[in-house]
């Protein structure tokens, strides 16, 4: 089975971090591409050695990444 997350990549420092924010599970690398690809392997071993109440418990079904607009100064 598979499922389709959310993978929200930002610049930190000399890195990037990736977030999953249905399970709130993270990674890092050197470059976009590697956050990215750490992220899918932390959430294939997240979901290999969770158990099903911890999924249950962290998964959150709708997630919106989305802009908003406000004044600034």
């Amino acid at each position: 089975m598979t499922r389709q997350l959310t993978a929200i990549v930002e610049r930190e420092g000399n890195g990037y971090v990736a977030l999953c924010p249905e399970v709130d599970v993270a990674s890092q690398g050197d470059s976009v591409a590697e956050a990215r690809q750490n992220l899918e392997e932390a959430l294939a071993l997240f979901f290999e050695t969770a158990s099903t109440e911890e999924i249950e418990r962290r998964l959150r079904n709708e997630v919106y990444v989305t802009h908003v607009e406000i004044a600034v100064g």
